[in-house]
């Protein structure tokens, strides 16, 4: 329990509330599902009436097309919530899939707990609405980075312009990513062999190294975030 409450405390949505309101106010609202690999949290068209906290594990969101290639659009990890992207649109009906890439545990709760009066404290409510705006704001620019990937005609552009973004925000020309070179792949819409090809010419070129999914960039900037 501790932890799940330092866990809900360490996400933006619930961090200015004390342990106590959390575990008073908030947990009793709360229900714990364990997904299986491979099944999904969300389906596309799926109506979202309600949102969450990942525990453990991890879901990917997809678009999965009609010849059943899919595109990944994000990943979500343990501390992530889903759903508050949903939660303020007109019909709630979800565009992809979330998809368990692992067992995987979540934390549920009803959108009614933070939309509808009278359910929690209304200073609790009105703490966890200001915090839900600024998360729906952040989501909105994380899909323009990703617009601002895919504009990039070039592999080798769309490659650096992502490896660029996730050195600036881990302040650090060594990091990890959360994704497989499939899932790399699908993320930047590219082919996995070319995208494979690609980094290792780079790494020949002395641009970058890399093991896996952890990056290191030769002249990555840290004072002006730049390649």
């Amino acid at each position: 329990m501790d932890q799940l409450i330092r866990m809900m405390q360490e996400s933006i949505l619930f961090s200015d509330l004390s342990e106590e309101t959390i575990e008073k106010e908030i947990l009793p609202h709360g229900r714990i599902q364990d997904i299986p690999k491979g099944n999904h949290l969300i389906s596309f068209q799926e109506k979202v009436d309600y949102f969450g906290i990942v525990i453990s594990g991890k879901f990917n969101l997809l678009h999965i097309y009609g010849n059943g290639d899919f595109g990944i659009m994000g990943v979500l990890e343990p501390g992530d919530l889903w759903g508050i992207d949903l939660m303020y649109t007109r019909s709630r009906i979800s565009p992809y899939y979330a998809q368990a890439m692992l067992q995987t545990r979540v934390l549920t709760f009803s959108v009614d707990m933070i939309l509808s009066r009278g359910v929690l404290p209304e200073l609790t409510r009105l703490t966890i609405l200001e915090k839900l705006l600024m998360m729906i704001s952040d989501e909105n620019m994380r899909k323009e980075y990703r617009l601002a990937i895919l504009f990039q005609k070039g592999l080798r552009d769309r490659i650096m312009t992502f490896l660029t973004m996730q050195a600036n925000k881990r302040h650090s020309d060594t990091f990890s990513v959360p994704f497989t070179r499939d899932e790399m792949a699908s993320y930047l819409c590219v082919n996995r062999t070319c995208l494979s090809h690609e980094l290792s010419l780079m790494e020949q070129e002395g641009i970058l190294t890399f093991h896996r999914n952890t990056f290191t960039l030769q002249n990555w900037d840290h004072k002006n975030g730049e390649y």
